[in-house]
């Protein structure tokens, strides 16, 4: 009995933990939304939203706690709960980082575009793929899915490098496109933060799977890894 009552409890944790990703790639992708279309009250309504996740971690937080002081977990269902924990808090930075985007998409609008958007698009929708595919991942407990988000942020990484030096260029052939190309920039940058986030996440679910510390590089020191 008590034993049946922890999974249910497990498994309403994993809905608030999937509800609390779905508010936060509903928040980023609205952000893109608000860019592209230059849509202000757009970007209004999503810093308004933010509270809401807010609301959500500190729940998920509490659920997890209490769990860990009620039902004294192991083993893998000790690495679930802190592994939650950690995912949930790394969500809610994400979650962050959209309402800085929506404040920058204000201020942008105030300008005239110096550029199309391009690189930062295609940056939001390859960190949205590896935040659905994180999820997946958990809700597998597949950690070589996990592994394999882990590589692709390289690729959101060169993005960013690729947008930098392209707004750069602009800002530099006309002052007038300075302060729009700054933010063009820092928008940029909290999105390639994101996809970060989203690889702690992937490698959380490492840990949480194979009981396994990937973060910075650790099973290379660990002489874990056959490279």
């Amino acid at each position: 009995m008590i034993e049946r009552h922890f999974d249910e409890e497990l498994q309403g944790l994993r809905k608030n933990l999937l509800k609390m990703a779905s508010l936060v790639n509903e928040a980023v992708r609205g952000v893109l939304k608000s860019l592209k279309e230059r849509d202000t009250k757009l970007a209004e309504r999503i810093i308004e939203k933010d509270e809401e996740i807010d609301m959500l971690e500190i729940e998920i937080d509490r659920q997890c706690l209490e769990l860990i002081a009620k039902r004294q977990p192991i083993a893998v269902d000790l690495r679930f709960l802190t592994s939650v924990m950690k995912i949930n808090n790394d969500l809610e930075r994400i979650g962050d980082l959209a309402i800085h985007v929506a404040r920058r998409s204000i201020s942008l609008a105030k300008f005239e575009p110096i550029k199309p958007l391009i690189d930062i698009p295609d940056m939001t929708d390859k960190a949205m793929e590896m935040l659905k595919d994180a999820m997946a991942a958990l809700v597998d407990r597949d950690s070589g899915k996990a592994r394999e988000i882990c590589e692709r942020d390289a690729e959101i990484d060169r993005l960013y490098v690729q947008n930098f030096r392209e707004v750069l260029t602009y800002m530099m052939e006309d002052k007038e496109n300075i302060k729009a190309g700054i933010h063009l920039i820092l928008s940029a940058k909290q999105i390639e933060r994101m996809a970060d986030h989203i690889t702690n996440i992937a490698e959380d679910i490492v840990y949480l799977v194979e009981g396994k510390t990937i973060k910075h590089h650790m099973e290379e020191k660990e002489g874990g890894c056959d490279e």
